[in-house]
């Protein structure tokens, strides 16, 4: 007897039970020509970045349409070529352009010690920056 399998997505194959299948997405950008993106890391935390993108990082210091280099690139691949970097890629960069000072959504943080009436209630917003990805340089 088969039972439903959740569907996973792990990089450009969607797992639907024991079967994978290519994403229409990955096939479409195969079909065009040679699909470049970088793996880069900001904030404490890696990205998967194509030109065009956008995504929110953490707050980079900048004005609104300024430039900015990510210049921890961590992984670049260039159609069939990839370079991996240990840890980084000598002489890659990203290049973003910031489109937005934002902040994220509100995260309520509730302490408190049971049979002491200590209650505190405080809420957190992480201030990030919204990007768009304008080209990866290797």
């Amino acid at each position: 007897m088969l039972y439903k399998v959740p569907r996973l997505y792990r990089g450009g194959i969607l797992f639907v039970g024991m079967f994978a299948r290519p994403v229409l997405r990955d096939r479409l950008s195969a079909a065009e020509g040679v699909q470049v993106y970088a793996i880069v890391e900001s904030g404490g935390k890696q990205y998967r970045v194509e030109p065009g993108a956008i995504l929110a990082l953490e707050r980079i210091p900048g004005e609104v349409g300024s430039r900015v280099a990510l210049d921890r690139v961590l992984l670049v691949a260039d159609g069939g070529a990839v370079k991996v970097g240990h840890p980084t890629v000598s002489g890659a960069r990203v290049v973003s352009e910031i489109l937005a000072q934002i902040r994220g959504v509100k995260i309520d943080v509730f302490k408190f010690k049971k049979r002491k009436k200590y209650r505190k209630k405080t809420g957190h917003r992480q201030e990030l920056t919204r990007v768009r990805i304008a080209e990866i340089v290797a």
